[in-house]
């Protein structure tokens, strides 16, 4: 919190006044348009001109409350600094005015196009530079550059190359570029669900969720970092933002793991990836998702359904980690009188289940517009929150949410805006043509090897860039050609990355899950009844096994044998039936067969670790308690 503190300005006076406004603003006009009221309007809006209204109230108030620097002032805004903001609102409104007039003319080159794309393009990439730091800022220049200077490149990275003014106004008002479908999603549907999350703050929602994991999991051995699980999985169906989780749960949570006796290190990674798996915890997921449903034409609700059993699983590993990391380290609970009683945070909170309830009726139920259904939970938040009177929502309460979901929205519009500059380049280059041929290529028709280097390529991108911007990319990138689409028939999958070892390890679910529904789509909700059911199953025990071999532990310490063992049987719980992988149709197995024997294998072995593994934990306790065999006196001197 206190990098977040020192990034943006502590302003009053007239530049506090400009700055709320401009945030709430924000925040309004984005709600407005999430809502659809647009709909009842006499007369034509296009969505080009909403999304010009909401790039510039949403860059404008960049250079407005974040400092250009370490060394700036935090309590005024600079001359130049209000040229930008200035300059933002200009880009934006040339956009929100006259747009019914240039659609007509957009390939055509004009001094003032060409003048507010160059500035577009730098307002973005320093609006990023001060928000997430230098090194996303040089990736999109060299987005463009490449687009510009291609034909000095060899083999597949060669390209013609464009002219300055083309890339200019290509970036700035194409359908590719700044307003393509990241900055669409993130203005029409995004911005409904950090409205929720705040409001879902100002009225206490977030403490009744930590106060339940608190007194469900406090008590028992390793309780701060099964709290910090069941917490952080509890916040994430209300909120897909990982910071935002670490936010809500890591200042309690951290602080408590590494009383109770965790490393620093793993309180952290426990953290992380438990705030992490909020991006894929329906129903409400990070804005990568709302991405996916979007490139694949499919309602969210069928994105959040498919995302179901891979968040399960994700969070079941982590807690059995955690679990097996506490009796290794022997770890206990928090004393009942430090937790809270549940029957008074069941009192004050349990209205709070109702837009959860809410948003799982429209989204996954009714299919409605995810931007509407969003904002349908606000209204429910705000109105049961007005039931009680500790949770009652002030005036102050309702414009403090207004402006946090402007102040939240402002990293989002400089990344999303940031992705269409980076798809724009890579579009005009050629490039995003080019890859997806390249790795089928390469992959030589294998679908795993296709996966494979679709997910180093991924995990690449993931370590320099943020998840939408990965999302964005991978997605131009990978589905952008047809021949993939028609001769690999597979999903568009999101790979989470943690970078921190501990939280690979914790997280390795992430890993692998995404191998697997490929081939076996019941662990994504596709399938009869009894297929899901059985895929369920065994891919918990899977998991469960996995868990126990990264963590090492089982009854007692694993030897590297032991683990692999465990990981051995894991896997196999994890793999789909022989009868869906490629190499099945060159063995010579019934599909009955190829059902059940590799679970079967897997069950087996499971079954026989844990055996070996009591009985030998009993024998060693045995040993340890039995009495010491009498001694003869020692003589004395």
């Amino acid at each position: 919190m206190t990098e977040i503190i020192a990034r943006f300005r502590q302003l009053d006076g007239t530049a506090r006044v400009v700055e709320r406004f401009l945030l709430i603003s924000l925040a309004v006009v984005g709600g407005l348009w999430a809502t659809q009221v647009h709909h009842y309007l006499p007369f034509a809006f296009f969505n080009e001109q909403y999304l010009g209204l909401f790039l510039g109230l949403g860059l404008a108030p960049v250079f407005v409350c974040v400092r250009v620097g370490g060394g700036a002032s935090l309590d005024r805004v600079p001359w130049y600094d209000w040229l930008l903001a200035a300059g933002a609102i200009v880009v934006g409104g040339y956009v929100a005015v006259l747009y019914p007039t240039i659609a007509y003319t957009l390939g055509i080159v004009t001094w003032d196009k060409l003048l507010l794309g160059v500035l577009a393009v730098v307002l973005v990439l320093e609006g990023v530079r001060r928000l997430a730091g230098w090194a996303l800022m040089w990736i999109a220049l060299a987005c463009v550059l490449y687009a510009k200077f291609a034909w000095l490149l060899p083999g597949v990275f060669y390209a013609k190359g464009s002219s300055w003014q083309r890339i200019a106004v290509y970036l700035y008002l194409d359908s590719n570029g700044i307003f393509g479908v990241p900055l669409a999603v993130t203005a029409s549907i995004v911005v409904a669900y950090i409205f929720f999350g705040q409001a879902l703050y100002a009225v206490g929602g977030d403490k009744f969720l930590t106060d339940v994991a608190m007194w469900a999991m406090g008590s028992y051995r390793g309780g701060p970092a099964k709290m910090a699980v069941v917490s952080s999985s509890l916040y994430g169906t209300v909120s897909g933002s990982a910071v935002a989780n670490v936010v809500v749960d890591g200042a309690i949570t951290i602080p408590m793991m590494k009383r109770a006796g965790y490393p620093s290190h793993l309180a952290a990674a426990i953290e992380a990836v438990s705030s992490n798996g909020g991006q894929i915890m329906p129903p409400v997921m990070g804005a990568a998702a709302f991405l996916i449903a979007e490139y694949l034409a499919i309602p969210y609700g069928q994105v959040a359904l498919a995302a179901a059993i891979p968040a399960g699983l994700y969070y079941l590993a982590l807690f059995v980690q955690v679990d097996l990391e506490a009796a290794k380290l022997g770890l206990a609970g928090l004393p009942r009188e430090q937790l809270p009683k549940i029957r008074p945070v069941l009192r004050r909170g349990w209205v709070f289940l109702a837009p959860l309830a809410v948003l799982v009726w429209t989204l996954i139920l009714s299919n409605w517009e995810a931007g509407q259904a969003g904002m349908l939970a606000v209204a429910v938040t705000f109105g049961v929150g007005a039931l009680q009177k500790e949770t009652r929502p002030t005036w102050r309460s309702i414009v403090e949410t207004l402006e946090g979901t402007g102040r939240t929205m402002l990293d989002l519009v400089a990344i999303t805006t940031l992705a269409g500059v980076v798809i724009g380049s890579l579009q005009l280059s050629g490039f995003t043509s080019k890859l997806p041929l390249l790795l089928v290529s390469m992959a030589g028709g294998n679908i795993v090897l296709l996966l494979i280097l679709t997910a180093i390529v991924s995990i690449i991108l993931g370590m320099s860039l943020p998840t939408t911007v990965v999302k964005s990319r991978s997605s131009s990138i990978f589905s952008s050609g047809c021949c993939v689409k028609k001769r690999i028939g597979i999903l568009l999958l999101e790979f989470l990355r943690v970078l921190l070892l501990d939280g690979m390890r914790l997280g390795i679910v992430a890993y692998i899950v995404p191998f697997v529904f490929v081939f076996h789509p019941p662990l994504i909700f596709m399938g009869s009844f009894a297929q899901i059911t059985v895929a369920v199953v065994t891919a918990s025990i899977g998991v469960i096994l996995l868990g126990v071999g990264c963590a090492g532990y089982l009854f007692r310490p694993l030897s590297w044998f032991r683990r692999t063992w465990a990981w051995v049987a894991g896997l196999l719980l994890f793999m789909p039936p022989l009868s869906v992988l490629p190499f099945a149709k060159s063995m010579a197995l019934s599909e009955a067969v190829g059902e059940v024997l590799i679970d079967v294998l897997g069950l087996a072995l499971g079954l026989a670790l844990v055996l070996v593994e009591r009985s030998a934990t009993a024998t060693q306790r045995t040993g340890v308690t039995e009495p010491d065999a009498p001694r003869p006196a020692h003589p004395r001197a």
